[in-house]
């Protein structure tokens, strides 16, 4: 699968198979994706892989957390969408919802499927990524970007399906109970990886862009 392919066929998948995902396989995957740009060379990114007993202590606190109330208290700023930024995401929860047959007034329907992000959609295994707080976010946000992006490329080419996410890190007092991440990080992203249940329908969502035209500007072409 070259470049292109993979660009064009990465999509967020949100249902895995019971299969575990190797770790000879996910270090290969890392080995490849570390080759992503990095200003200055930084490198900033601290790189968690986590999956069997400790996956599952980490799903259990993160419904705990959930089911008493617990408002997430991520270590990085939350914002709100606004405008045409909200509108592509109350989009997506759209197409979701459909999918899923899940109907607008179903609350009890809509907090499962909310719930299935604090437990990593039940993937096989998941990658946090984590940066030291000294940083600087202009350039560790961009680095660390690319690297899971990277990543997400490079499974495809071991039918690997990936959903980069911020729901299972919500709660990173959870996180650092069971990886030890000190307090020195902040716990940035996870991406879930495992082998793609291709029956599940909400896998065959395929999120739309924007026309090119939109959100670009040309300067000094004929």
């Amino acid at each position: 699968m070259d470049i292109i392919e993979a660009i064009q066929k990465r999509r967020s998948v949100r249902a895995y198979k019971p299969k575990p995902v190797k770790k000879e396989i996910i270090q290969e995957i890392l080995q490849i994706a570390v080759r992503a740009p990095s200003g200055m060379n930084t490198q900033p990114w601290r790189i968690n892989i986590v999956n069997g007993e400790v996956l599952e202590k980490i799903r259990l606190g993160n419904v705990e957390m959930l089911a008493s109330g617990k408002v997430p208290q991520t270590d990085l700023p939350m914002k709100t969408f606004e405008g045409e930024y909200k509108m592509r995401q109350v989009d997506l929860a759209k197409e979701l919802f459909q999918i899923l047959g899940i109907a607008r007034d179903d609350k009890q329907k809509r907090d499962e499927w909310t719930k299935q992000g604090f437990i990593f959609f039940n993937a096989p295994a998941a990658i946090i990524i984590s940066a030291e707080k000294s940083l600087d976010s202009a350039i560790s946000f961009s680095d660390l970007g690319g690297l899971a992006q990277t990543i997400c490329l490079v499974a495809l080419s071991y039918g690997i399906g990936t959903c980069i996410m911020g729901q299972g890190v919500m709660y990173p007092q959870v996180i650092r109970k069971y990886l030890n991440i000190p307090e020195t990080e902040n716990i940035h992203i996870c991406i879930t990886m495992g082998y793609p249940e291709s029956d599940a329908p909400v896998n065959t969502l395929r999120t739309k862009r924007e026309p090119l035209e939109k959100n670009t500007r040309w300067f000094g072409f004929d």
